[in-house]
C-alpha cells in the first residue's frame, strides 16, 4: 500500500471535517510524532482521534519490535494496563444501576474474610472506596508483591491486611491496583460470572471490540502484537511480557486503537454506539462523578486547576473544558485514553517503551490544539525533566559499577549472607552463593525472576534483576554476631516506591 501523508489521509477520510481540524493535526502531527519517537527512543506507537462522532485518524508508527520487521498499524495489540480500570468501574456502576449491588455496600458483605490494616477501615470500606483509591495506602503499595507474581487473586486480597497505610482512609489518595481486584471478585460473587466473562459479554461484544482481550496470557503468540521495551536501566532492550492476570480487573486487558475508538465513541455519545443504546447514561455518570480529590491546586505548566478520580477514570478542567482520562503502564508499555465530551473529542495513544513521557506530551499537545491553547512544545518540556532524571539514574548506575569494580572483600564470608529471609507482605526470598563476591536471590512468588548480587562495600551489594525492568539497586544487609540479619531490597518505582525489609527471623523484623 502506498504511504500517504497525514493531511491527505485526513482529507480522504473526513474531508468535511477539514475546516474544523486544527492545523497542528493536519499539517504537523506526523512530524511531531516521528521526531518524538526518535528523541524518546520509542520503537512503536499507535494513535487514534475521534471527533464529532467520526474516527478522523487511526494510524500506527514505527515497528512492533526493535530490529525486526513488522510495522505498527491500527490493529497492533498493546497491553493497555490500567486503562482496564474504567471497564471494571463501568461494570460495577452498571450492576449498581440495576440494583444488583450498591457502590456503598461494605466489602465484607461479599468477602467476609476481607481485612485491612485496622479494624475501622475493615468495617467501613465499600465498593466505592476500593474503586477510587481512597484506602489510605501509598500509591503502588504492595505491588512488588503482586505484580507478575504467582499469587492467586484471593491471596493478594488477603495480603491487604499487612499494608500499613501512610495516609488516612477516605481522605488521602493512594493508587491501589488491588482495590480494583477486590471489585472484580465482588462482581463474580454477585453475577456468578468471572470479571472477564461479564465485561466481555456486557461491554466488548455489544461494541464489536473483537480484537480486545481480557487477559495478558498468550500475548506472545498473538499475531500483530507489539513487544515491550525499556531503556530505564541501560540501552533500549526487549522485555518479557508481563503476566498480570491475577490483577485482571486492574490491569490485564490487551487492545488496539481501532477497537478503543469504539469505547471512546460510546463515552462521547452518552452510552450509545452507532445509534444503539449499549449502557445507560446514568452508568457513565457514576463512573465520572468525583469520589476523591487528587489535586486542587493550579498547575504551573498546564491549564488545569483540579484533578479528581471517579470509578476508574480521572477528571480535570483543561482550559475551561472537563476532560476525562486514564493512563496505563505495564513493563514495556505506557498508554493513554482521553475524552472531552463537550468537544466530542476522544484520543487514544498506545506505545511500547515504558521509559518515556511522550505518550503524555502527545495527549497534551492534541488537547492544546483542539481546545485553543497557544502552542508550546510539550514533548520538549517533559524531555527536559526526563533528561535530568535519566542523568541521575546514569550517575547512580555508574557509581555502583565503580564500587563493584573496586573488588572489595566482604567483611564476613559469603556464607554469612545466605539463607531464607522473610517479609510479612511479600513472604520468602532465598539468598545463595553464586560465585566470587556474588550472591543470587530467588523470590517465592516470582518463580521466573531472580537477581544477581555483586559486592560493593559496607555490606551492600549491587542487585541486578534477571528481568531488567525491575531494575538495578543497592541491596543493603545488616549483620549481627557475624551473620546477616536483614536485607533491604528495592525494585523500580514503576512497580513500587518503597523498599522491602526482609529478616531472617520470621518473628523479628518482618516489616515492609
Amino acid at each position: 500500500m502506498k504511504k500517504i501523508g497525514l493531511a491527505a489521509f485526513l482529507a480522504g477520510c473526513t474531508g468535511f471535517l477539514s475546516a474544523q481540524t486544527p492545523s497542528f493535526i493536519s499539517d504537523s502531527l506526523d512530524r511531531y510524532i516521528q521526531r518524538g519517537m526518535q528523541q524518546w527512543q520509542i520503537p512503536g506507537l499507535a494513535i487514534a482521534i475521534v471527533k464529532d462522532g467520526q474516527v478522523i485518524l487511526q494510524k500506527g508508527y514505527g515497528v512492533r519490535e526493535m530490529n525486526k520487521p513488522g510495522n505498527v498499524d491500527e490493529n497492533t495489540l498493546f497491553m493497555i494496563a490500567s486503562n482496564s480500570k474504567l471497564f471494571t468501574g463501568t461494570a460495577i456502576a452498571k450492576l449498581d444501576h440495576e440494583k444488583k449491588l450498591s457502590l456503598n455496600d461494605k466489602v465484607t458483605r461479599y468477602l467476609p474474610w476481607f481485612r485491612m490494616w485496622d479494624s475501622t477501615t475493615t468495617q467501613l470500606i465499600t465498593l466505592r472506596d476500593v474503586l477510587c483509591h481512597r484506602l489510605g495506602t501509598r500509591t503502588f503499595q504492595g505491588d512488588f508483591t503482586f505484580w507478575d507474581s504467582n499469587l492467586p487473586q484471593d491471596s493478594i486480597l488477603w495480603k491487604l491486611r499487612y499494608l500499613k497505610p501512610s495516609g488516612l482512609f477516605r481522605q488521602d489518595y493512594g493508587y491501589c491496583n488491588a482495590g480494583f481486584l477486590t471489585a472484580g471478585r465482588i462482581l463474580q460473587q454477585v453475577t456468578g460470572q468471572t470479571w472477564e466473562q461479564y465485561v466481555q459479554q456486557q461491554i466488548l461484544a455489544p461494541l464489536g471490540m473483537h480484537q480486545t482481550y481480557m487477559n495478558t496470557a498468550g500475548m506472545a503468540q498473538r499475531a500483530n502484537a507489539a513487544a515491550p521495551h525499556t531503556n530505564m536501566f541501560g540501552a533500549l532492550t526487549v522485555l518479557p511480557y508481563d503476566q498480570i492476570d491475577n490483577l485482571g480487573p486492574a490491569a490485564s486487558m490487551v487492545s488496539n486503537v481501532k477497537d478503543l475508538t469504539r469505547w471512546l465513541r460510546l463515552q462521547l455519545d452518552s452510552g450509545r454506539f452507532e445509534g444503539n443504546r449499549i449502557l445507560p447514561w446514568e452508568v457513565l455518570q457514576k463512573t465520572r462523578d468525583a469520589n476523591i480529590t487528587v489535586n486542587n491546586r493550579k498547575n504551573n505548566n498546564y491549564p488545569i486547576h483540579f484533578v479528581t478520580y471517579g470509578l476508574g477514570v480521572y477528571a480535570a478542567d483543561y482550559n475551561g473544558r472537563q476532560v476525562y482520562w486514564h493512563t496505563g503502564g505495564a513493563f514495556g508499555f505506557v498508554t493513554n485514553l482521553c475524552f472531552v465530551p463537550e468537544e466530542k473529542l476522544g484520543i487514544v495513544i498506545l506505545t511500547n517503551n515504558d521509559n518515556q513521557h511522550f505518550f503524555e506530551a502527545l495527549r497534551y499537545q492534541l488537547l492544546d490544539a483542539y481546545l485553543g491553547v497557544p502552542y508550546k512544545d510539550r514533548s520538549r518540556f517533559l524531555q527536559g525533566i526526563a533528561t535530568k532524571n535519566n542523568r541521575q539514574m546514569e550517575a547512580d548506575l555508574k557509581n555502583m559499577q565503580a564500587r563493584v569494580n573496586a573488588q572489595n572483600h566482604t567483611p564476613v564470608p559469603l556464607d554469612a549472607y545466605t539463607g531464607a529471609y522473610y517479609n510479612t507482605v511479600y513472604g520468602k526470598i532465598q539468598v545463595s552463593k553464586a560465585g566470587n563476591n556474588q550472591l543470587r536471590c530467588s523470590f517465592q512468588h516470582h518463580p521466573d525472576l531472580s537477581a544477581t548480587l555483586e559486592y560493593m562495600d559496607d555490606n551492600t551489594f549491587r542487585l541486578t534483576y534477571s528481568n531488567i525492568g525491575f531494575g538495578v539497586f543497592p541491596a543493603i544487609f545488616t549483620l549481627k554476631n557475624g551473620k546477616a540479619e536483614t536485607v533491604q531490597i528495592k525494585a523500580t518505582d514503576f512497580i513500587e516506591y518503597d523498599a522491602y525489609l526482609f529478616a531472617k527471623d520470621p518473628q523479628g523484623l518482618m516489616i515492609k
